[in-house]
């Protein structure tokens, strides 16, 4: 073993050039990894701290002791809690001071006329803790707001909207509300709680505009008195709390926030980069199999010489598996070094492209460098353990042999075994997606697809490379014949070179056409269900902005352009236990401004204590016009309400809608997300939008948008997931491209004989690397082809498994010109791969070429 190690030594000193693409794909794959682990850790110690200095003078929180949550939400909905209890809360022994914290959603708008953040984080409204330590925002300019109007704002959302201390403002609560700036706080020490806006009130003011009656808080915080615990004091407040009320250690209360936001946004972000970790990854186990190959096919004669010298099976394979740890271990060990310059490099970068995460120490664990490290050796050796197999097995008299080219191609075995993946790809596919909807089905099927292409690949890659290769025989000359030979002459090497590239394009095609997909679905939803020539909304996405006032609706309906306006609210309650979200609406005006289907019953006559449903939730709760639903408020309040209606469509009008008089006994702070507007007959679109703008205006100006115009803001968010998507696959294609160099690099230094008898009789520098270039663009192109396949087939069963887990139906599309862009993209990537192969082609010294064993 010492002598096969000091061996696979000695080889990688003399040939180390033949790794460098290895060397840097486990690199590259490791860091990304490293980086992402490394960031994930920071993140959340940095929020853990961040919310444990804010709130490090609360030492418990008295709130509802229940919680209503709807599906798709990690926290529930709590009830409020009354102010009144802070009177009690002050008498217990132990507590040192104890006050009400009001919550709600309040957007500021900025110096420019455009509202301050709202685009997902929330923008929130509260009062203004006059106890400091009980307070988490702490003054850091002006003054606390002492009078109705003054508000104290956080200094991000400031320096965002460019207002100041001194500026008035509007404050949408939804209604409008001008506020004068008195004050800017910080959170933890920092401008914020990263995108999320504060707005501080009195208190008075809070409770006008952020609560549907005085008296109510989200909460009360409470601190302890010199020497008190903080479990000793929630032992002392639990006994005088009322029956639903419940008291939480400060610690505790700041561990949920941070356990909120590494649920709604650290979790998915970080689990985001670990999918884009391991799709690099995989794209380097391809590469790295592809190099170790073509050496052991390079080395033939040298191996046979060694086990002609008496080396066993075991020493030659245990020395290829040496040079494969030796490249593993190095490149992974500093693949961990560039994960943790990656993880400080996002640091910085994210507060520059206003992303403002706390500061903090890189947090690097154990588990952050030790799994990177084994992923990357693990993955490393496994690619190299079937080429280092086949070394072992090299008989003797290969030794005697004039060629050490590999010249695997497509076995019958392979074509049959490609052929049946492909057929049990098929099936299941069909199965989950058209027979009996199953996403494990249909996750199998893609699999399974996946699998066929990488088998079938060699099967495929003469045809496909002689029909894409035809043209360059007429364009090129002889140049490009002899570059389509060269791609021909291994299926084997060309397949798995391409391969590489064809599952960064895959993923980037399946993402492509998903987004090309949910913006079709946007758009025939919106066509087809909503038959208004209007609306206003908030942001499509996330929990930001505050809402429209529901004020709103009434008052463009009163215009005398107007036919119908509908406002639809949100609320929360259980349906018979199940916690669901509810449209808060006019049920009548509803069904006048949108497609809900078949509808069984009558929306007319829900009033106080009726409910509609859409048919599907009907059958899951099995209930039918005229049966009772009962349900449970966050107020603790529980009714039967009778279903009245069965409607065919959600979408747009959501589950469940009761009217606003049922849903006033337990609003909290009601707002409309949406107000569809019809206009009466004869009215043209621009002036009866003018109308609807100027009523608009009164009500904070939100944004009227044409039909068409809601649409696609409704699909807004697509085009910046899908950026960010291109953006991390880059690394999976860079990784690609590396192994298209490498494989031609190695290539190049097989036929370095050739070569030079090709220079020898006549052919140019220029033709030389215009050959080798054209080579790369070859199997860049079937790499590219079978990618856009491939990610198209994908993109259509998630598209179809998403269309089968929702009652909504989703539309198919494949958008033609990005797929185009991809394809080009592709294939410039393979012409800029063979850049420097053919410059290394071309430097060839011919007799020193033709000299060569």
């Amino acid at each position: 073993m010492n002598a096969s190690v000091r061996l696979s030594v000695s080889s990688l000193r003399a040939h180390k050039r033949r790794f460098a693409g290895t060397f840097l794909a486990v690199l590259l794959g490791v860091a990304f990894l490293a980086g992402t682990l490394v960031m994930g850790d920071t993140l959340r110690a940095s929020f853990s701290t961040l919310f444990g200095d804010a709130t490090k003078g609360t030492d418990a929180v008295v709130r509802s002791a229940d919680a209503i949550t709807t599906p798709g939400e990690s926290q529930g909905v709590r009830q409020p809690v009354d102010t009144a209890l802070v009177k009690t809360v002050e008498r217990v022994p132990g507590v040192a001071a104890a006050a009400p914290d009001i919550q709600g959603a309040g957007q500021l708008v900025g110096s420019d006329g455009k509202p301050v953040g709202g685009q997902g984080p929330p923008t929130l409204a509260g009062n203004w803790i006059t106890d400091p330590k009980l307070n988490p925002y702490r003054l850091a300019a002006g003054h606390a707001p002492s009078k109705s109007g003054e508000v104290v704002v956080n200094r991000g959302a400031a320096k965002k909207g460019g207002l100041k201390i001194g500026d008035t403002t509007t404050l949408r609560t939804p209604g409008p509300v001008k506020v004068t700036i008195v004050g800017l706080a910080t959170f933890g020490g920092e401008d914020g709680m990263a995108q999320v806006t504060f707005t501080g009130m009195t208190q008075a003011d809070a409770e006008k505009y952020l609560t549907a009656k005085p008296g109510e808080a989200a909460n009360i915080r409470v601190r302890a008195g010199p020497g008190v615990g903080q479990a000793e004091l929630v032992a002392d407040l639990t006994p005088v709390l009322p029956k639903g009320v419940e008291a939480i250690t400060g610690q505790e209360s700041a561990r949920e926030n941070t356990d909120m936001i590494s649920s709604q946004f650290l979790n998915i972000f970080t689990t985001l980069l670990l999918v884009f970790s391991g799709i690099a990854l995989l794209v380097a186990t391809f590469s790295i199999h592809n190099t170790f190959a073509i050496v052991v096919a390079q080395r033939t004669r040298e191996n046979a010489l060694l086990r002609a010298l008496g080396a066993s099976r075991r020493q030659v394979t245990a020395s290829s598996l040496a040079e494969a740890s030796v490249v593993a271990v190095t490149a992974s060990a500093v693949g961990l070094a560039g994960g943790i310059g990656i993880a400080a490099g996002l640091q910085t970068l994210f507060p520059a492209i206003g992303f403002p995460f706390p500061q903090g120490d890189l947090v690097i664990s154990g588990l952050s460098m030790l799994l990177p490290l084994a992923v990357g050796i693990v993955v490393c050796l496994g690619s190299a353990l079937l080429p280092a197999v086949r070394a072992g097995r090299t008989a003797p008299l290969a030794a005697l042999r004039e060629t050490a080219v590999d010249g695997s191609g497509a076995s019958r075995g392979r074509a049959i075994v490609g052929a049946a993946l492909a057929v049990l790809a098929v099936g299941a596919t069909l199965t989950g997606v058209l027979v009996s909807p199953s996403l494990w089905l249909a996750g199998l099927g893609a699999v399974l697809a996946l699998a066929a292409f990488v088998v079938l690949g060699p099967v495929a890659s003469s045809a496909a490379v002689r029909a894409l290769g035809a043209p360059l025989d007429t364009l090129r000359g002889v140049t490009g014949g002899l570059a389509r030979r060269n791609a021909l002459r291994s299926p084997k090497r060309t397949a798995a070179t391409a391969s590489a590239l064809m599952i960064g394009v895959a993923v980037v095609s399946l993402f492509t056409v998903f987004g090309a997909s949910l913006k079709a679905t946007m758009d025939q939803t919106v066509s087809r269900s909503f038959a208004g020539d209007v609306a206003v909304s908030t942001p499509s996405f996330g929990a930001g902005g505050s809402g429209l006032s529901p004020e709103l609706a009434p008052a463009i309906a009163r215009q005398p352009a107007v036919r119908y306006a509908v406002g639809l609210g949100r609320g929360v309650a259980q349906v018979d236990g199940k916690g669901r979200a509810l449209t808060v609406t006019d049920p009548v005006t509803l069904g006048k401004v949108f497609d809900l289907g078949e509808v069984r019953g009558s929306l007319d006559d829900l009033g106080a204590d009726g409910i509609a449903l859409t048919r599907k939730e009907a059958a899951e709760q099995h209930l039918t016009t005229g049966d009772t639903a009962r349900l449970t408020f966050t107020d603790g309040t529980r009714e039967n309400f009778t279903v009245r209606a069965v409607y065919g469509r959600s979408e747009l009008a959501g589950d469940y809608v009761i009217t606003r008089a049922a849903w006033a006994p337990h609003r909290t702070q009601d707002s409309d997300s949406l107000v569809a507007v019809t206009f009466k007959n004869g009215v043209g679109t621009a002036d009866g939008r003018a109308a609807v703008e100027k009523v608009a205006a009164r009500y904070g100006d939100p944004e009227v948008q044409t039909r068409d115009e809601y649409a696609r803001s409704s699909a807004g968010g697509i085009d910046m997931m899908l950026t960010l998507v291109y953006a991390l696959l880059a690394l999976a294609v860079l990784i690609a491209l590396l192994g298209i160099a490498n494989t031609l690099t190695l290539a190049i230094h097989e036929r370095t004989r050739e070569l030079g008898l090709l220079r020898a009789v006549g052919q140019t520098r220029a033709q030389l690397r215009a050959m080798v270039r054209w080579e790369s663009v070859l199997v860049a192109a079937f790499g590219t082809a079978g990618g856009l396949a491939l990610g198209a087939f994908l993109g259509w069963v998630l598209v179809e498994a998403s269309d089968g887990a929702s009652d909504s139906a989703f539309a198919f599309a494949i958008p033609p010109v990005r797929l185009a862009v991809v394809a080009l993209v592709g294939l410039a990537a393979g012409a800029l791969a063979g850049l420097r192969p053919a410059r290394r082609a071309a430097r060839l010294d011919v007799l020193r070429a033709i000299a060569t064993e």
